[in-house]
């Protein structure tokens, strides 16, 4: 039968409709593969098994397939996956982070907020337990952690801290004293120094600008600036928002002076417009690849020179508003990160993952640079979901494994919801340099956010084909006792967020990793 279009399928209780477009002088039909959402229909599939009706006029014919086929569209469990709970109890906890030794890979270190707080793992993700004593016991609020590993394998948390947030999203009037603050373990997780360290610090005072969203990154190479720690974030003003960094080359005791690299500045609100979401990577060599969001684009420069200076940012990527809705969710972006995978010259292989809606639902998108920034390829959709079938995939971070090269996604999905409510957490592979991409599912029990703050960001981190990813749940509403249904609705100011941590174990050519059960954390 001569197909001239086909509509994504619509789905519903196990039974999935799609709807062919045909021509009108041949009604027989004859099928023998069918793809759907990157699902094939085997040819020897019993055609007798579909209901078939043609209508008038538009001829067209749908198709009700079978629940053993809208099974075959959901996406694979990623292989030798395991899932834990970090968080014993629901609370206030999101925006999370994690990170792999590089100098003993079985040591893994995860953070999340709010306050400050980590959680660690000896054994390559088998059992965890938290750490006590991390937040800063001289602020009331602590948060927007980000978390590595440097070349001796010392620990590296980096956090804001503060006392109270000024104007909503226009943090800087009314700013309180603030700052951004590392806390190191020099035993690779297990125990942390009780001081903090400031990378910057503001007194409370008329004017004063409020630091946010660092992002933490360090030189595990050979190159001539190994063992250097960098962090860049935004500051906000009461005029504009600029994109800071700031560096220390004695393991994080000192840092130095921030300095400028944003050469275009945004407005002052959070909000499109700002200049938000920086992040880093450290190429082999020693020199330093930044990106952040800049209003319906992303931004990017790089250090040649061990971060003391940088080339001039510029726009290398077009992009939707950085900031956006997701239904159900409390606020949402699509701030990119960067990756640097190893190749065979000093450059190796950029990447950089982004989300925004140009295709009317919000997607994931990937690009990559072989030439240092210079060139990058058109913007690839990473979710293998049908464009257009308006669910969303939403708040995603990328890992580039540096021992295999791959790279690694983790972003919500709510691809399996044609209510493009209930989310799960989909991981998304690449290795064969970004040409594409594919989906393994993280969590098959899918969670609403009722409204709920998950934060800004997942977190993930690769080594040797092992996959650890972390992020936020919401945890249902509880049931109301008889007589008391007034009580089924939770009141908004009761948080329910939990934080989970998965595992993953994908084939590798070095030393892999033997998969093991994870263990409740402990404490």
């Amino acid at each position: 039968m001569p197909v001239v279009a086909m509509e994504p399928p619509i789905c519903n209780r196990g039974i999935c409709n799609l709807l062919i477009y045909v021509r009108p002088d041949n009604y027989k039909l004859e099928i023998t593969k069918l793809q759907i959402a990157g699902a094939r229909l085997p040819s020897a599939y019993n055609h007798r098994r579909m209901s078939i009706r043609i209508l008038r006029p538009a001829l067209i014919v749908a198709l009700a397939l079978t629940p053993a086929f809208a099974a075959a569209q959901r996406l694979s469990p990623a292989p030798g996956t395991h899932v834990v709970q970090v968080t014993p109890e629901a609370g206030y906890f999101n925006e999370p982070s994690i990170a792999v030794n590089p100098r003993n890979p079985q040591q893994i270190v995860a953070a999340y907020q709010v306050p400050a707080h980590i959680a660690y793992s000896p054994d390559a993700g088998r059992t965890w337990s938290e750490v006590p004593g991390i937040a800063p016991k001289n602020y009331k609020i602590s948060g927007d952690v980000s978390i590595t590993y440097d070349v001796h394998g010392h620990a590296i948390l980096c956090y804001i801290a503060f006392d109270k947030l000024g104007t909503a999203n226009y943090w800087a009037h009314n700013a309180t004293r603030n700052g951004i603050f590392i806390k190191r373990s020099l035993d690779g997780g297990k125990a942390w120094e009780e001081n903090a360290i400031p990378v910057i610090e503001h007194a409370t005072q008329p004017g004063i600008p409020f630091e946010d969203k660092p992002y933490i990154a360090a030189d595990n190479g050979s190159g001539p600036y190994s063992g250097n720690l960098y962090v860049g974030w935004t500051q906000f003003t009461l005029t504009k928002s600029v994109i800071l960094f700031s560096r220390s080359t004695n393991g994080g005791k000192t840092w130095s002076a921030p300095i400028e690299i944003s050469t275009h500045e945004g407005l002052p609100r959070d909000d499109n417009g700002a200049v938000e979401g920086f992040t880093g990577a450290v190429g082999k060599d020693g020199a330093i690849y930044v990106v952040w969001a800049d209003g319906s684009s992303i931004a990017f420069a790089e250090s040649r020179d061990g971060g003391h200076s940088f080339s001039r940012s510029r726009k290398i990527l077009d992009t939707a508003p950085s900031y956006f809705d997701v239904e159900d969710v409390s606020r949402s972006n699509g701030f990119p990160e960067i990756g640097v995978a190893p190749g065979s010259g000093k450059a190796g292989i950029l990447y950089v993952t982004w989300s925004d809606y140009r295709n009317g639902d919000v997607d994931v998108f990937c690009s990559t640079s072989r030439d240092r920034g210079r060139r990058w390829t058109p913007a690839m959709r990473v979710n293998s979901d049908p464009a257009h079938d308006g669910t969303d995939q939403f708040f995603q971070w990328l890992a580039v494994d540096p021992r295999t090269g791959a790279a690694n996604i983790i972003f919500y999905d709510r691809r399996a919801d044609a209510q493009n409510v209930k989310t799960t957490v989909t991981l998304a592979r690449s290795t064969n340099g970004g040409k594409s991409f594919a989906n393994f599912a993280w969590t098959a029990e899918p969670f609403a956010s009722h409204r709920q703050f998950i934060g800004d960001y997942l977190g993930i981190a690769a080594w040797q084909g092992r996959v650890y990813g972390i992020w936020t749940e919401v945890t249902p509403v509880p049931p109301a006792k008889p007589g008391m249904e007034k009580a089924a609705k939770a009141p908004p100011e009761q948080h329910r967020t939990i934080v989970k941590l998965g595992v993953a174990q994908f084939p590798s050519a070095n030393l892999p990793v033997k998969a093991v059960d994870a263990e409740p954390v402990k404490r």
